[in-house]
């Protein structure tokens, strides 16, 4: 391998460990988040799903702690014989796919709200797909150095 292989090969290795951090704490401070001001999360659940909405921004709340611990978990840790930090960005990516139906949700209620609130609301749906881009690009990342 050349030295500029090699090089770029590094840079790569910690831009995925700045995105896997960066990821980590994001989600680690919007799982508290649902503790702190359930109130607002409540609003975007869908009416569609069965029980308190409050149940929902809670269990989303903890997966978003439980994935953002797992993500900034030590390298050694292991489940069933893969990374934590694997898991974690797998976590990353349903967690981001579970929630884009509350996106969706929130888009179409605060269409009647005073600008910049629908702005605000529809811009988070292209947001997402940006979302499920880096999730899916740190686990590709972590596979590669956990062969």
């Amino acid at each position: 391998m050349s030295l500029l292989a090699m090089n770029n090969q590094k840079d790569n290795q910690l831009a995925d460990q700045k995105l896997r951090r960066i990821m980590g704490y994001i989600l680690l401070g919007a799982g508290v988040g649902h503790f702190i001001f359930p109130s607002g999360l409540d609003a975007i659940v869908p009416s569609g799903l069965p029980g308190d909405p409050r149940i929902y921004t809670y269990l989303s709340g903890l997966a978003e702690i439980a994935i953002g611990l797992a993500l900034l978990s030590p390298l050694t840790a292991q489940i069933f014989g893969k990374s934590l930090r694997l898991w974690g960005a797998y976590g990353a990516l349903a967690l981001f796919i579970a929630v884009y139906p509350a996106n969706i949700n929130m888009a179409i209620e605060w269409s009647d709200r005073p600008m910049p609130e629908p702005l605000i609301a529809y811009a988070r749906l292209p947001f997402q797909f940006f979302l499920f881009f880096l999730a899916w690009k740190l686990i590709k990342s972590l596979k590669q150095r956990s062969v």
